[in-house]
């Protein structure tokens, strides 16, 4: 999966870099590589499932889709 991603130069140095297809995944590296690299890390973060949202009820239908 390839994800479109915004370097910006950090007013302190470096570079904040984030993800405007997922809100709020955010990154910085104090080069263009190591910013790359950091939200690279930070993207399949953001996408990983957290176990303790994946309770079922009877309420509840749990299903998975291909992106």
């Amino acid at each position: 999966m390839n994800v479109q991603v915004i370097l910006e130069p950090s007013d302190e140095g470096g570079y904040t870099v984030y993800v405007p297809s997922l809100p709020g995944c955010i990154s910085e590296g104090d080069t263009e590589e190591e910013a790359l690299c950091n939200i690279k890390e930070a993207i399949e973060l953001y996408l990983e499932p957290v176990d303790d949202e994946m309770f079922v009820t009877e309420s509840r239908i749990i299903r998975e889709v291909a992106v």
